[in-house]
């Protein structure tokens, strides 16, 4: 994967993007619980349908990992990224189900340089993920760090 050169100067509040969708199939489902979340709900069919969910849901790990990879594969980061400085506000408001299509957005809240390493900026970052309906089910804050061109 190649990224494009993005640095901090090219980020702006109120700009926003957008990633294609992708389709959570039951396997990936359960394959993605088994090795990090294995919840019955997320693992056993049956029992999930005897759940207060009434059927199989994703994690909400799941759902919130591949909303940042579709961003990061739609030009969200650019090689000049240093990483993230945390996130906040995490929420998992509706049920992932197989067969729902995610697709992701990410809105600029904020930007600013380092006081005191002038090579880098932050920049806060609203995340949301809708599923097919429109309907959100997954939205958090987090601070990205991203080199200064001018540095």
């Amino acid at each position: 994967m190649s990224f494009r050169h993005f640095y901090f100067e090219d980020y702006e509040p109120g700009q926003t993007m957008k990633a294609a969708g992708i389709t959570l199939t039951e396997t990936d489902v359960i394959d993605f619980a088994f090795q990090y979340d294995p919840q019955p709900f997320h693992i056993d069919k049956l029992a999930a349908e005897e759940s207060m969910y009434g059927g199989l849901i994703a994690s909400g790990w799941q759902v919130a990992i591949l909303g940042f990879r579709m961003l990061v594969q739609a030009g969200l980061v650019g090689d000049a990224s240093m990483g993230g400085a945390g996130q906040k506000n995490m929420q998992w408001v509706k049920p992932v189900r197989p067969g729902d299509t995610l697709y992701a957005s990410a809105e600029v809240l904020e930007t600013r340089q380092s006081r005191s390493k002038p090579d880098r900026g932050f920049v806060e970052v609203a995340f949301r993920i809708h599923n097919q309906d429109e309907v959100l089910v997954c939205h958090w804050q987090a601070t990205h760090i991203c080199k200064v061109r001018s540095a």
